[in-house]
């Protein structure tokens, strides 16, 4: 026996991609990990499980509005609410195997139904929903250096600190300090950032649960909303929308957040291999 894959990437956020339109697979974190494991698994930084929103029970309160589901799990194995880069990889793997076309689409996702364009010249747009700024003060630590941060959650926890240079984020190997830990109870990404010119940014992140990776879709709107605020563009205040250019390590994202909050993100979406998982294999990775 053998499980269909894919392996596709949103600037260089990779992701193992398997289609079980009708939730059959029993994909536990260990199996999850053992997929994601760069030596000797597939390797990426997370797993997308293409499931009918119907056919998983998260989901099917949200099957009306969106008929697939984005069943999104970190590298390590465990869930996550949302991932933006996932998403458009996630939309992608719907236009090649057919399920959709260019166009406008809805994807079910934890943290609620995403609106997503497939632009004919080959970008696509994930409509992210609205920032949340949860109160308090919050820090960053790296190797005995503390950085004030600004908490924004895009569905899912960021920490977000400006920095005078982008080797000041350390290795990034292991989650950097954050304070005070009960604003993150059940951890959170961090996103260091600098500036590269009017509203262009550059930034590295640590993702809870994978470690450092080459992008972060989610953590780039967090960095556009911080940088937003910080350079006094709210366009809530304003009335006019904000654009900001987020640079990461594996390529380049557009952020819009418009004046009624809502925040797009703009960025290419890649599926670079298909095959199939040996079943074997993948039972003798879990023992």
């Amino acid at each position: 026996m053998s499980i269909p894959f894919l392996k596709g990437h949103g600037t260089e956020n990779d992701f193992v991609i398997v289609p079980d339109p009708d939730n059959a697979l029993d994909l536990t974190p260990a199996a999850v990990a053992a997929l994601c494991d760069r030596r000797a698994g597939i390797g990426a930084d997370g797993v997308l499980h293409v499931v009918r929103s119907a056919a998983h029970p998260e989901a099917r309160g949200m099957a009306a509005d969106a008929e697939w589901f984005m069943d999104y799990r970190n590298g390590d194995g465990s869930v996550a609410e949302m991932c933006g880069n996932g998403v458009r990889v996630f939309a992608r793997y719907l236009q090649q195997a057919g399920h959709v076309t260019e166009g406008d689409l809805a994807v079910a996702t934890r943290g609620g139904v995403k609106t997503v364009h497939i632009d004919k010249a080959g970008d696509i747009t994930v409509g992210m929903g609205r920032a949340r700024l949860p109160e308090g003060d919050v820090t960053v630590s790296v190797g005995g250096r503390t950085w004030p941060a600004l908490n924004v959650n895009m569905g899912n926890p960021h920490a977000v600190a400006f920095v005078a240079d982008l080797a000041d984020a350390g290795d990034l190997y292991t989650p950097p300090p954050v304070s005070p830990p009960s604003a993150y109870p059940e951890g959170v990404n961090v996103e260091f950032v600098v500036d590269r010119g009017p509203r262009h940014v550059a930034m590295r992140v640590h993702e809870r649960g994978s470690g450092e990776t080459r992008s972060c879709g989610t953590g780039a709107c967090a960095v556009a909303v911080a940088a937003i605020r910080r350079d006094g563009a709210d366009p809530a205040v304003s009335g006019t929308p904000a654009t900001y250019t987020v640079d990461l390590p594996g390529g380049r994202l557009v952020i819009t957040e418009r004046p009624d909050g809502e925040i797009e993100m703009t960025g290419p979406a890649v599926i670079v291999a298909e095959g199939e998982i040996d079943a074997d294999w993948l039972e003798n990775a879990l023992r």
